[in-house]
């Protein structure tokens, strides 16, 4: 979860920080830099998807006989 958050920052910063006028390299690092963002988001969500499902294991009951 906390690499999903720090890959979501970065993409921001690559984002919003680098002006892509008519520069075909700045455009393409922008445009990784949403890619990084997105991914982010996807990796946290699975990390916070993980941890609900583990936060609470259901005890398994072998007792299978019967009386």
């Amino acid at each position: 979860m906390i690499i999903g958050g720090s890959m979501f920052i970065l993409g921001l910063i690559l984002f919003y920080s680098i002006n892509s006028e008519d520069n075909v390299n700045l455009e393409t690092i922008k445009n990784i830099g949403t890619f990084v963002g997105l991914t982010g988001i996807g990796v946290a969500v699975a990390g916070i998807l993980l941890f609900l499902i583990n936060r609470n294991p259901q005890p398994i009951n072998e007792n299978y006989d019967t009386k």
